[in-house]
């Protein structure tokens, strides 16, 4: 846990080394405030809740969050500073694991940095704050899924385009595939088994229930098991590329 803590240390500081974060921040507030209020209508709706926030955050996610992953073994590959980085006294369990959290810890300051919403429907009315609360976790989680995936990708590869590329469409592929149009090409041919299954690693489904206020178990687990078994792969990519 020492070896993570100085790693993960070192990459979030890293982040905010480079204008790099704090450009990706002012976009993420920009464009979130901007769905929100204005594709969100999020005045007129008359409502206080922030349903017309976190109704929009698998899609802001889709294309930032495989923007800030993209470089964490890329940048190391590309530059050949990943032998020299895998030489320190850690595991690549260690490295893999501890770039992953500084990555999701960046990502959760950007969503905690959307806070005056929450500030905001409380004082023109009487949310339920337990379903707000729940949103917030349910896209955290997410942030984390998509990272995962991001980060496993950006270790095969050494362009940055290249793993931004891939992530995004694979985040894609994760996102609707509970969709009726992904499921609706299944549907003439495979049994209602497999349709179940594919619905299953649908992010929207997974997510859409937690930002209700339901904070299933097996919603959890799915983000929970998602994340751990693109880490797993992670570690395996780096070992495999850690020569080159």
């Amino acid at each position: 846990m020492r070896n993570i803590w100085y790693i993960f240390k070192r990459e979030l500081a890293g982040y905010f080394a480079t204008p790099v974060a704090y450009v990706f921040l002012v976009i993420f507030l920009a464009l979130a405030g901007a769905f929100t209020f204005y594709v969100g209508n999020f005045f007129e709706r008359g409502q206080a809740d922030l349903q017309s926030f976190f109704g929009f955050q698998p899609w802001l996610f889709l294309f930032l969050i495989p923007a800030v992953a993209m470089r964490l073994w890329s940048e190391e590959r590309k530059t050949g500073t990943i032998e020299l980085f895998l030489t320190l006294p850690i595991s690549i369990g260690e490295a893999v694991v501890a770039k992953f959290l500084a990555a999701w810890a960046f990502a959760t300051i950007a969503i905690a940095l959307t806070a005056p919403l929450w500030i905001t429907i409380n004082v023109l009315g009487s949310p339920d704050n337990g379903v707000v609360f729940a949103g917030y976790v349910g896209s955290i989680l997410m942030a984390g899924g998509y990272m995962a995936i991001g980060a496993c990708i950006s270790a095969v590869t050494k362009s940055q385009v290249i793993a931004f590329v891939v992530a995004a469409m694979i985040c894609f592929l994760f996102t609707v595939s509970g969709s009726p149009i992904v499921l609706g090409f299944f549907a003439g041919w495979a049994p209602q088994p497999v349709l179940d299954t594919i619905a299953s690693f649908s992010f929207l489904t997974h997510f859409n229930a937690i930002s209700r206020g339901v904070i299933d178990l097996r919603d959890l687990l799915f983000f929970g098991s998602l994340i751990v078994c693109f880490l797993i792969a992670n570690a395996i990519v780096v070992d495999m590329k850690k020569s080159g």
